[in-house]
């Protein structure tokens, strides 16, 4: 089977900083692969070892995101193109950009994180599917192929369900569906001599999406002390409520 898995690439959060207006500093911050564009990279290979094929990896980015490729290729991927154009994150611009690559490959399942670290709207694999006129599914901690049926099992608030879907499809994956890879010594050397396609991306329409703010909201602690074992019945209550 042909799966095409959608990568992105990331400032790492573990570095950003505050100024002295309590905004983030994002200028000349370290980059590195979301965290869930592994999850997405190990159940696509997990296909590709199970069913057999090709795993294509995209990238919305810019040159610096063949880095990113490359660990892609040292987890598993085949093939893999990045596709230049990546100014804000904006998930409709996005898909736009994507989708018009994907028309041009061949796959059965797009395959890419529930949601990603820098935004998490959790709206790109909706908006993929609806620009591809496909069908999604998202929040998937399994998947199985059969005869051009996927059955893919959903993480719910509840219990855990089943749900199946014709292919070619697109299934995001939430963290809880693996654990990814830790690429060996010599597939880490090899995938740093394997071509990657880098194209240009057209969005085609103006990115009219404004970010207002990107500032936790403000939590003032009630910093309430019990002392002599007189808080007991209040902590209580609290912790009842929690559970």
């Amino acid at each position: 089977m042909d799966i095409a898995v959608l990568v992105k690439q990331t400032v790492d959060m573990d570095q950003i900083k505050l100024n002295d207006e309590n905004e983030p500093i994002m200028d000349n911050l370290p980059l590195k692969m979301d965290i869930l564009s592994k999850n997405a990279i190990e159940a696509a290979v997990q296909l590709k070892e199970k069913y057999s094929g090709k795993v294509t990896g995209f990238i919305f980015g810019t040159e610096k995101s063949t880095s990113t490729m490359k660990e892609a290729y040292a987890m598993g991927v085949d093939e893999g193109t990045v596709i230049k154009g990546y100014q804000k994150s904006d998930p409709l611009v996005t898909a736009g950009v994507i989708a018009a690559e994907l028309k041009k490959a061949k796959y059965d399942i797009i395959i890419l994180g529930d949601q990603s670290s820098d935004s998490y709207s959790g709206l790109l694999a909706g908006l993929l599917a609806s620009e591809l006129d496909l069908n999604v599914i998202t929040n998937a901690i399994n998947i199985e192929v059969k005869d051009k049926i996927a059955n893919v099992t959903v993480e719910s608030e509840n219990e855990d369900v089943t749900v199946e879907t014709g292919l070619p499809a697109v299934v995001s994956v939430a963290q809880e569906i693996n654990e990814p890879r830790l690429p060996k010594v010599m597939q880490i050397m090899m995938a740093g001599k394997k071509n990657i396609n880098i194209v240009d991306g057209n969005p085609g329409y103006e990115n009219d999406t404004k970010i207002l703010s990107d500032r936790a909201p403000e939590n003032e602690r009630k910093k309430i002390i019990y002392e002599d074992g007189k808080g007991i019945d209040e902590v209580a209550k609290i912790l009842k409520v929690v559970k």
